[in-house]
């Protein structure tokens, strides 16, 4: 059993919701990122998902845009994003990390290489928007023969002949996509996502985690009242651009936590 599905299984036992909380790995900088990580799983955060920095972002909006370029020009890489999740590890073995990116600076490495790394470094699971279902044997399957879980993402455009074979070989939980549209958007509607919600579990047995639009403790709360969970990611970036100190962006994170929590 993965962290992840130890995690679900963890919470389904306590009849709670899962809050997932999204950084960008590096920004502002390495040892911020690194407290601020740390911090994370004390203020209720259940999975954490960690963005690697890349130049050509495609579902990500201004705000995880920027962030992303703060890393950059702060000299973030791949390899210190494994060593921030290596750091990590060294005080927490039992949080659930989710690695959220694209699959240029993967193929680059090398997928065989890439996997031993970030298995070392003690990654749970891996979102790569990028990689759609057709090309399953690029990294999805390599990585859960690995033994890491491969989150797929399904969107209001995934219609019920695409659902199906988006979820073949998804592991760990599914992340719904609440907006058609870019993090950091439209704010996510609970109406419209319950029966999304029901309806990829029509075809999964796997939790379903919603995101993008999710930026206030109330919707959480909305959000996970109708699904296994909600993401936060934007919103929390925010309160790092605007340069407010970790405690108090722990504070936030946790707040939107307890919405998540009370549903």
């Amino acid at each position: 059993m993965s962290r992840i599905d130890a995690r679900f299984h963890e919470l389904k036992s306590q009849k709670r919701k899962a809050f997932v909380a999204y950084v960008m790995a590096g920004d502002p900088d390495f040892d911020t990122s690194l407290e601020l990580v740390k911090g994370l799983p004390g203020a209720g955060v259940d999975i954490i998902e960690l963005g690697v920095p890349f130049t050509d972002p495609m579902a990500d909006g201004p705000t995880i845009q920027l962030a992303g370029q703060r890393a950059l020009a702060g000299g973030m890489t791949l390899d210190k994003t494994l060593g921030l999740a290596r750091a990590f590890r060294v005080t927490d073995q039992k949080t659930p990390i989710v690695m959220m990116g694209y699959y240029n600076p993967i193929y680059s490495r090398g997928v065989e290489t890439f996997l031993k790394q970030a298995t070392d470094a003690g990654i749970d699971g891996l979102i790569v928007v990028d990689l759609p279902p057709e090309e399953d044997d690029e990294l999805c399957i390599p990585a859960q023969k690995a033994g890491l879980n491969f989150i797929r993402l399904a969107t209001p455009t995934t219609d019920d002949e695409r659902l199906p074979r988006v979820m073949q070989n998804t592991s760990g939980f599914v992340y719904y996509v609440s907006i058609t549209g870019i993090t950091g958007a439209a704010e996510a509607q609970a109406a419209d996502v319950g029966p999304e919600v029901a309806r990829i579990k029509a075809v999964s047995d796997l939790p379903v985690i919603v995101g993008f639009g999710v930026k206030t403790p109330d919707t959480a709360r909305a959000i996970a009242g109708v699904a296994d969970g909600t993401v936060v990611g934007s919103a929390i970036v925010a309160q790092i651009e605007a340069g407010k100190p970790v405690p108090e962006i722990l504070d936030f994170v946790r707040s939107l936590a307890d919405g998540a929590h009370s549903a």
